[in-house]
């Protein structure tokens, strides 16, 4: 039986093996070339206050989402299938891993937040 999300070092576990899966993958890796390259190990420090204050309201994280996604969409341009892929590659990750409430919960703030970003950062379509 697998272990819940308990604390800090089980985030960072999460983060880590998530972003691994990211980096190595043909779909989304290429978004991720300048941080590794540049700044990885603050990249993934941030991400671990995010999830930490995501999961365990731990304060902490300083920052804005929306907008460095947007940025991103600026210089490379993002879809719905990058999305969609993100949220396959999250959901295995926490599944290979954990079990539990915040397990559950850590996969569905996933996907609250990444319907926010689709519907802030991606073109609308015209209905009819």
């Amino acid at each position: 039986m697998k272990k819940d999300i308990e604390e800090f070092k089980d985030v960072q576990l999460m983060v880590r093996s998530f972003y691994s899966k990211v980096l190595n993958d043909e779909v989304l890796g290429h978004f991720f070339v300048f941080a590794k390259d540049h700044n990885w190990e603050e990249h993934l420090t941030t991400l671990d206050s995010f999830w930490n204050n995501v999961l365990f309201y731990k304060g902490g994280y300083v920052g804005n989402p929306l907008e460095v996604h947007k940025k991103l969409h600026y210089f490379k341009p993002l879809q719905n299938s990058d999305f969609d892929r993100w949220m396959l590659l999250f959901t295995q990750t926490v599944d290979d891993l954990f079990e539990g409430e915040k397990a559950a919960l850590a996969k569905q703030r996933a996907l609250s937040i990444a319907t926010i970003m689709q519907q802030n950062i991606l073109p609308k379509k015209p209905l009819g």
